[in-house]
């Protein structure tokens, strides 16, 4: 008779499983897959996709539903001298804490039902809106999501019902100008000249002091190919942060006011392209009420956390600017996680997993007895 496995165990081993076969954004086929396969052996319905890696399960019954979303992609990455996929970011640990609430919960009595979002590609902030695209949370009412958090904002054992992240906004541009001889800079239109103008612009941008936020140049190309030419092109990145929506959209405006009045100053064309916005938390004062509650009934009221305040973005709240109504909150779980998110070699303690499985579904659930 072979040996059965606890419940610690069976997340533990789905934990090693998807660590074991990282993917970048959007090639998520393996751990797709994986879940899938998971999902059979539970007898829980799913459906995936025809042109794109992910998938979505349900359980329980009624016209409500609550949902979860777990980011499933992992980084690329440098790991000891080679370039490969990394799930630095704890991913493997989301999914697997995802799967441990449905395992916990899937033969409870349900009064609404329960949507497993397993969502592609929150690395490069396109998932979420394809998952909104499909309609997938067109009636959802209440989304939560779960997330380990580094050592910094939460010790091990500590559970935060909000994880309250900054918005983030990116720009690649380049300086159109015209080279020049390093005798004869008169003839030339040069580029240095203007990325040292849009670093001025950008440290002079002033807002609310109170606010929190930055803007800053993050790469600078130029070269003329030799030393004695002055190089008329460069491309350069802007990347900007802040915790409230309404600040970073100040910023972008005053950003591209900027461009647009050195491009007239030095006569050279600038062109930009904006990608990967990400939004700042939407908090639910009610979605975090209910994973308030459910941290103390699964944890006790010492391990309840105040909110997490974190300048890192995150493309869970796409959902929510896509769906104003939409009540979310993302649960931070303290895992002595470290050095950070996103370090190559990150580690945690892994016992943090079995927390954020069980507060995980003691919110769902009680999510659906929620009125």
């Amino acid at each position: 008779m072979g040996h059965v496995k606890t419940y610690e165990e069976v997340i533990f081993s789905w934990f090693d499983l998807f660590h074991s076969c990282p993917e970048v954004s959007w090639k998520e086929y393996q751990t797709t897959n994986k879940i899938a396969a998971i999902l059979d052996e539970l007898k829980v319905p799913y459906k995936r996709f025809t042109d794109m890696t992910g998938l979505v399960a349900e359980i329980g019954k009624g016209d409500e539903v609550i949902a979860v979303r777990a980011d499933i992609d992992a980084l690329w990455q440098e790991v000891d001298g080679e370039m490969r996929a990394n799930h630095s970011c704890g991913h493997d640990a989301n999914i697997s804490m995802v799967l441990g609430a449905l395992l916990r919960i899937k033969d409870y009595p349900l009064k609404k039902r329960i949507r497993f979002i397993f969502q592609p590609a929150e690395e490069i902030g396109g998932g979420a809106i394809e998952m909104v695209k499909r309609g997938i949370v067109d009636d959802v009412s209440y989304l939560f999501g779960i997330h380990l958090r580094p050592i910094e904002e939460l010790p091990f054992g500590k559970v935060s019902p909000a994880v309250q992240h900054g918005a983030a906004l990116f720009l690649q541009g380049e300086v159109r100008g015209v080279d020049a001889h390093g005798a004869r800079p008169h003839q030339g239109k040069n580029a240095i000249d203007v990325i040292f103008a849009i670093q001025q612009m950008l440290k002079n941008i002033y807002l609310n002091p109170f606010e929190v936020h930055s803007v800053k140049l993050t790469k600078v190309v130029a070269d003329g190919g030799s030393v004695n030419i002055i190089p008329g092109n460069a491309t350069f990145s802007i990347d900007i942060r802040a915790q409230k929506n309404r600040v970073i959209d100040a910023i972008q405006f005053h950003v591209e006011h900027g461009l647009r009045n050195i491009s007239k100053m030095f006569e050279t064309e600038i062109v930009w392209d904006w990608y990967d916005k990400t939004p700042g938390a939407e908090v639910s004062e009610e979605a975090k009420k209910i994973a308030e509650t459910a941290i103390m009934d699964t944890v006790g009221e010492g391990f309840l956390a105040e909110p997490v305040q974190t300048p890192g973005s995150d493309d869970f709240h796409f959902y929510t600017v896509s769906k104003p109504e939409l009540k979310a909150t993302m649960i931070g779980i303290g895992a002595d996680l470290k050095p950070g998110l996103h370090h190559p070699h990150m580690t945690f303690n892994k016992d943090a997993l079995i927390i954020g499985a069980k507060v995980l579904a003691k919110t769902l659930f009680n999510a659906t007895e929620y009125k």
